[in-house]
């Protein structure tokens, strides 16, 4: 399974390379929208768990803005060093708080509030190269997601490109479903 795993890793990357700098800046623009008619409460007293998009990741940090307009608290990943395990969260203010990280990933320069900080998250927003319709996300592989999203009872949201929805992935008993994909030309999907 993990060189299935591998090999679809390759291969979803592969085609994010291959899109045009304008076609990615139009999903990174078209994500963010959706976040003005999501299926969730966003308002002042509800936490939302993000992350910012990194290489070929659809995305940009016009999603954190979007949600910090609706008026939510934006917690952002930072990595632990060591060995991977769950990640820590610092609070987004804003794009001009951070700063390269960790494998060279923009973080929150903020205090870190650890990693117990993302329960109070009602909606998360995870990064993955594909989720398919039963849920199964398939990330990079370190299990930093996995080992943080174990036993959570939020709306876990995989962020994708429109292709990156499959009929089926490979599954490995520590992996944590999602119930939700948000592309860019779809918006959010409930899966499962």
């Amino acid at each position: 399974m993990r060189t299935m795993k591998k090999r679809l890793r390759s291969e979803f990357e592969q085609r994010r390379i291959s899109r045009s700098f304008a076609a990615r800046r139009q999903a990174a623009a078209d994500l963010a929208e959706w976040i003005y008619s999501a299926p969730f409460r966003l308002e002042y007293d509800v936490t939302v768990a993000a992350y910012v998009p990194f290489g070929s990741e659809p995305g940009s940090p016009a999603i954190l803005d979007a949600l910090t307009d609706r008026g939510v608290t934006v917690l952002v990943p930072t990595v632990p060093s060591g060995e991977p395990t769950a990640l820590d969260w610092v609070r987004f203010d804003g794009a001009d708080s951070l700063t390269r990280g960790r494998w060279g990933l923009l973080e929150p320069t903020g205090d870190r509030l650890g990693r117990d900080a993302v329960r109070a998250a009602s909606v998360i927003l995870v990064p993955a190269y594909a989720v398919d319709k039963s849920g199964t996300r398939l990330g990079r592989g370190a299990g930093y997601y996995d080992r943080t999203l174990t036993g959570l009872t939020a709306d876990i949201v995989a962020v994708v490109f429109d292709d990156e929805v499959v009929d089926s992935l490979p599954a490995a008993p520590h992996d944590v479903r999602v119930g939700w994909a948000l592309t860019p030309e779809g918006g959010f999907r409930e899966l499962g």
